[in-house]
């Protein structure tokens, strides 16, 4: 049993939040998360490797800072480089980091709730 962030409890994560989905948009790998439906917007792709991978979006200042940081946070694979990491699910990034960049990668591409007017 692993002790650290794997495939499984990433993928349960990322659909623990709100009006996330799963799709293949690009055949079997990588699973794709999106918000909303098919036509959402992606926060994470993951990918069954052995450690597993995902990659989130992530703000470009804070995206360096976490490669050089972490080892095991790089470039975005196939992705902007600039606005996307990809991280080896090793257990070389705490946990509470892991699912916080989750977490941001999401915040990062929800749909921004307008104000209600009063």
């Amino acid at each position: 049993m692993s002790n650290h962030v794997d495939y499984a409890q990433a993928r349960s994560y990322c659909l623990s939040l709100d009006d996330a989905i799963e799709d293949y948009p690009f055949g079997i790998e990588p699973l794709v998360f999106k918000i909303g439906d098919e036509r959402g917007k992606m926060f994470a792709l993951l990918v069954r490797s052995e450690p597993a991978q995902i990659s989130l979006k992530c703000d470009p200042d804070r995206a360096e800072m976490l490669r050089e940081q972490y080892p095991a946070i790089t470039a975005g694979y196939h992705l902007n480089k600039r606005h996307w990491n990809t991280i080896v699910l090793d257990g070389s990034v705490p946990d509470d980091e892991c699912l916080a960049l989750i977490a941001h990668s999401y915040d990062l591409v929800r749909p921004k709730r307008r104000k209600a007017k009063a």
